[in-house]
């Protein structure tokens, strides 16, 4: 069968990620691969009770359609988390989506036509590269350091082309190179953003999961003139199978989100939002990311040291002040898709870094995740790496 597609799907890839998760479904894989909270420290009990509370309290309510906006008390409970990033916000500010994800489509969708410019970090996150990529944009990658996106370089971008539509950026333990941005840097950015008429796409998963080092205030803090489009999630501070995440923006701009939002689904889950929403009223959701806190640190650091050990002095890697993720660049020789099928050999994976560049190239990095995996094999999957990296020295 021969059927007509849309030029548009010419574009779309499947997920480096999503297709390597599916190889190390495996249980004897030791996997670095997906961005995946630990699910040990999902609330299962407390959901338990949590769900037949909203079932059989408001039970019909629960499984009726809603506000495509959201469900109110979530939607109040987000602008306290909006607080904790330094953004006042009013429940006329957010929308509540199917996770984060779905705002980038949705910014793809409100803002690209073919041809438009998308500006983002050098690496940049894979999942975005590939909800914008169905919009048809043209790619350019600003080039990034310890503190972030380099202002000069976008400056200069942003002097020299003229159908930039937005910047998409992570400033917080950025995926997947771990970084963080400087204040000055977010400060500036805005200023850029006010001069030259863009929008800025801030995508902020791992804003909270911060282990060591001084809290910065969001991108969004210092918008000026509602240019800031700022993206939220529970899937990482708390359960990514509710598939919850929110908008926060200015609201002619969220009105956009909005129509977007009605055209795709109508609403995220009533019963999801209320059964999250309660969980903050009866539950201290603080003290639950302090727990993840506690636990990744200990994690990340234990990768970060194993790695000093057992890697070779040629191999480099970001030791992150938070998030889920550490970047790794290998001696230029080393291609890393090749080192990916080595170590699936000695059941280690990882992400090759050459897809979260939209243009190419980079194929000596790769990223790798510390959240998931027990601290046990933490230290075993490293060793199995280094072996790995040492065979292609």
């Amino acid at each position: 069968m021969s059927l007509n597609y849309a030029k548009r799907m010419d574009n779309i890839k499947a997920s480096e990620i999503r297709e390597l998760l599916k190889l190390t479904e495996k249980p004897e894989v030791i996997s670095f691969a997906g961005g995946l909270p630990a699910p040990e420290l999902f609330p299962v009990d407390e959901m338990k009770k949590i769900s037949v509370e909203v079932l059989e309290e408001e039970g019909t309510k629960a499984l009726q359609y809603g506000p495509t906006e959201g469900y109110k008390p979530l939607r109040e409970q987000i602008t306290k988390r909006m607080a904790k990033v330094g953004v006042e916000a009013k429940v006329d500010n957010i929308l509540v989506i199917s996770g984060s994800q779905q705002g980038l489509d949705f910014s793809g969708k409100i803002f690209l036509n073919p041809g438009d410019i998308v500006l983002c970090e050098s690496p940049s996150y894979l999942g975005a590269i590939n909800a914008f990529r169905a919009y048809e944009p043209k790619f350019i990658e600003v080039p990034t350091d310890e503190h972030g996106m380099i202002m000069e370089d976008l400056e200069e971008i942003l002097k020299n082309n003229d159908n930039v539509k937005f910047v998409y950026v992570i400033p917080d333990f950025q995926n997947p190179s771990g970084r963080t941005w400087s204040e000055d840097r977010r400060k500036k950015i805005v200023e850029l953003a006010n001069q030259y008429n863009i929008a800025i796409i801030e995508d902020n998963p791992y804003g909270e999961l911060r282990y060591e080092g001084e809290f910065l205030p969001a991108i969004k803090h210092y918008d000026t003139e509602g240019r800031v489009i700022f993206l939220g999630t529970f899937s990482k501070i708390f359960c990514p199978g509710l598939r919850l995440g929110w908008v926060c923006a200015e609201e002619t701009v969220l009105n956009k989100y909005i129509l977007a939002k009605q055209g795709a689904d109508l609403q995220a889950s009533t019963i999801s939002q209320m059964q999250v929403a309660r969980f903050m009223e009866e539950y201290d959701i603080e003290a639950h990311i302090e727990k993840l806190r506690k636990l990744y640190k200990k994690r990340k650091d234990l990768m970060i040291n194993t790695m000093k050990e057992e890697f070779p002095a040629e191999v480099k890697f970001t030791n992150p002040e938070g998030g889920l993720f550490t970047w790794v660049i290998l001696p230029e020789h080393i291609n890393a898709r090749e080192l990916a099928v080595k170590a699936l050999e000695e059941n280690v994976a990882f992400v090759p870094g050459g897809s979260f560049f939209p243009n190419g190239g980079n194929e000596n990095t790769f990223r790798l995740n510390y959240s998931n995996m027990s601290e046990e094999k933490i230290v075993e999957g490293i060793k199995r790496l280094a072996k790995a990296i040492k065979n292609m020295m």
